[in-house]
């Protein structure tokens, strides 16, 4: 007698292996519109969310419809509800906030909403961000 193996392995976190595999892709996104650049000789990294909120009005927006990509790819998981208003609360605050002529745009540098998004859902799934990076 032989046993065949699930068509939908999943990971120990109930998460199946497909999705896990669609995680690191949005740990990318995160990580070029919060932190893909870093200013030598500080601790400050700024990414495409805070180049976006130097143009008036269009960029804040453009940057939360990337951030709400994520969110979406996120509810797509599964993760619950709750988690999804924390991250539409993260998103709407970096976009009012940022918003803000030139002080919008410090805080872009320092509040990064897409990297808590996904920490939200990495927490979700009892994964951390050396999970994804083994998995590349």
């Amino acid at each position: 007698m032989t046993f065949e193996r699930e068509s939908v392995e999943t990971t120990k976190h109930d998460l199946p292996i497909e999705h896990l595999a669609r995680l690191p892709s949005n740990s990318r996104a995160a990580r070029l519109t919060d932190t893909a650049l870093r200013v030598r000789g500080t601790r400050i990294s700024l990414g495409a969310d805070s180049v976006l909120g130097l143009v008036p009005g269009i960029g804040d927006f453009a940057s939360a419809a990337v951030s709400l990509v994520i969110v979406n790819e996120a509810r797509r998981l599964g993760v619950p509800n709750d988690k999804l208003v924390k991250m539409l609360v993260n998103v709407g605050f970096d976009t009012v906030a940022g918003s803000v002529p030139v002080l919008g745009d410090v805080f872009d540098v320092y509040f990064k909403s897409n990297r808590r998004n996904l920490q939200l859902v990495l927490d979700h799934f009892g994964l951390d961000q050396a999970n994804l990076d083994r998995r590349r």
